[in-house]
Order: C-alpha cells, then sequence, then structure tokens
C-alpha cells in the first residue's frame, strides 16, 4: 500500500475534519433524514433526498479521510535533519531573479496545499523544481508565461 507525505500540521486538520464529521455532520443528517421520514411519502420529499445526498458525501468524505490517516507517513518538519537542502516541510525563502519579487513557500501534502498561505504541493513544478536544493541555488521552473528562475535564499524546517 502506497504511503502519502503529511506533515504534522495536515495530519492534525485531518484527524479534526474527521472527528468533526462523525460528532457533529453525521448525527445532524441522521437527525435530518428521521425528520423528513417523518413527514411522509419519500417519493417526493426533497428534504428526504437531499439529506440522503447529503449523508452520502459525509460517508465518503470520513472513508476517505480514514483511508488516507492510515497510509499518511506523517512528518514533523521541526525534527527534519537534512543539512540545508530543500525537502518535504521545509520552508523556502525565494527571489525571482528577474522580477526580484520575494515569496515564501513551505512544501507540504497535497491535502494541506493552499498557495494564499504560502503551502505548496508536493507534486507542484515549483516544489519539484527546489527539491535537493540548498540556500544560494537556482530553480527553473517552467511556468506556462516561460521559465521562472527562483533564488533559495533561505531553507527553514519549522
Amino acid at each position: 500500500m502506497a504511503t502519502f507525505p503529511v506533515t504534522k500540521r495536515g495530519a492534525d486538520k485531518l484527524k479534526a475534519e474527521l472527528q468533526q464529521l462523525k460528532t457533529v455532520d453525521r448525527p445532524a443528517v441522521i437527525n435530518a433524514i428521521a425528520e423528513a421520514r417523518a413527514q411522509g411519502d419519500l417519493s417526493e420529499n426533497a428534504e428526504y433526498d437531499a439529506a440522503k445526498d447529503r449523508q452520502g458525501f459525509i460517508e465518503g468524505r470520513i472513508a476517505e479521510i480514514e483511508s488516507k490517516l492510515a497510509t499518511a507517513q506523517v512528518i514533523d518538519p521541526a525534527v527534519i535533519e537534512a543539512g540545508g537542502k530543500v525537502v518535504f516541510g521545509a520552508t523556502v525563502d525565494l527571489e525571482d531573479e528577474d522580477s526580484g519579487e520575494a515569496v515564501t513557500y513551505q512544501i507540504v501534502g497535497e491535502d494541506e496545499a493552499d498557495l494564499k498561505q504560502g503551502l505548496i504541493n508536493i507534486g507542484s513544478p515549483i516544489a519539484r523544481a527546489l527539491i535537493s536544493k540548498e540556500e544560494g541555488d537556482v530553480a527553473e521552473v517552467q511556468t506556462p508565461g516561460g521559465v521562472r528562475r527562483l533564488e533559495i535564499i533561505r531553507v527553514r524546517y519549522e
């Protein structure tokens, strides 16, 4: 069975979502189904259909999260000893050589990625270009607008 990397923060976020689904959302949809069922004829009951659809979504998401957590390889960036190299979980300060724009990204798993928060997926072109590089190296990233050259200013494990 293949594992997938996730930071400790990402695993905690998945566990919290699973807890929410099991303890709040699932009981609420069960109550909604019971109330809709009490209204009588189910063949023309939109509330019942909507509640059943919601229940299917919740049960599917529970199964998906449980599967991900079972195969997750939890990595705590704070304990990584990578000798200054960019690895999964590292936070990287970059400078675009053309524009001089400074950006900071943390390389995380697929479920954690959020570009607005500076969290990029390990499978993204930028992350793939950065992996194994060190401070002072330049990563070339093919983008729709052409090749971007990003200089690695600093690598942190936090």
